[in-house]
């Protein structure tokens, strides 16, 4: 699916906010994000995932508890609306569910199945005020994979699972098994997300950027599977979405 040709001028459009949590719901919850849109037309946001479970407070009532994306996906935005959300900490999320958060990901569930206390009116004191009441009590696995994760983020030389299960001191299978009741998707994917990140903020800085560097430096074996995990992530090829930056010159896949 094609990019929405509006989403350059998107901030003509939308206004986001984010906020950190109180220091006691910290362990669980990585940020708070509101977003408000106005559009005439209907509007195909794309949205590029991130290892974290949301929970989305629509303006009409309704409230969406979404597992992690494998991949990105679209969402359509039409007149105006408003949405409060709670991305919850990588790993953290299954107190709260009861269950292997993977039995979430790539799906979206009504958040009552879940959450006893939401609030009417979605605001910051209010969100955490029901947060607080439906507080689990503490894991230290779901510590352990949540502290593993915020690991693969700080090293960016971080590239191999089997590397990252010796310095955790497990086995790759011992670190699957946490990342899947856990985290929602395995670690090979929460390291390549992580990594193509970096390589977006290269992209940002401008400059020519040679994309056999990179595909080496993430440890692919040939820039065609780099190329086709930066698709599923980004929606589109490395060089089509380093098009974007206009002081950027690109050698290499298209």
């Amino acid at each position: 699916m094609t990019r929405d040709d509006r989403e350059p001028a998107w901030r003509r459009h939308q206004r986001h906010e984010f906020h950190r949590p109180s220091p006691d719901l910290a362990p669980y919850v990585t940020r708070y994000w509101v977003v408000e849109w106005h559009y005439d037309r209907p509007y195909r946001q794309l949205i590029v995932p991130y290892p974290n479970v949301h929970l989305a407070l629509h303006d009409d009532g309704a409230a969406v508890l979404s597992g992690v994306s494998s991949g990105h996906v679209f969402k359509d935005l039409d007149g105006a609306g408003r949405v409060f959300g709670v991305a919850f900490r990588p790993g953290a999320f299954r107190p709260f569910l009861g269950a292997p958060v993977q039995s979430l990901t790539d799906r979206s569930v009504p958040a009552a199945t879940v959450f006893d206390h939401l609030p009417a009116h979605a605001d910051l004191a209010g969100v955490e005020a029901a947060l607080r009441r439906d507080l689990p009590e503490p894991d230290p696995r779901a510590r352990q994979a949540a502290d593993i994760v915020d690991r693969i983020v700080g090293d960016p030389s971080m590239t191999r699972v089997d590397v990252l299960a010796r310095e955790v001191g497990g086995s790759v299978r011992q670190l699957q098994r946490l990342f899947a009741e856990h985290v929602g998707v395995g670690p090979k994917w929460v390291i390549r997300r992580y990594r193509l990140h970096e390589v977006t903020e290269r992209m940002a800085t401008g400059g020519r950027i040679d994309w056999a560097a990179p595909a080496a430096d993430l440890g692919y074996a040939d820039q065609p599977h780099f190329v086709r995990d930066f698709t599923a992530v980004f929606g589109e090829t490395p060089t089509r979405y380093a098009e974007r930056y206009g002081d950027a010159l690109t050698t290499g896949p298209r």
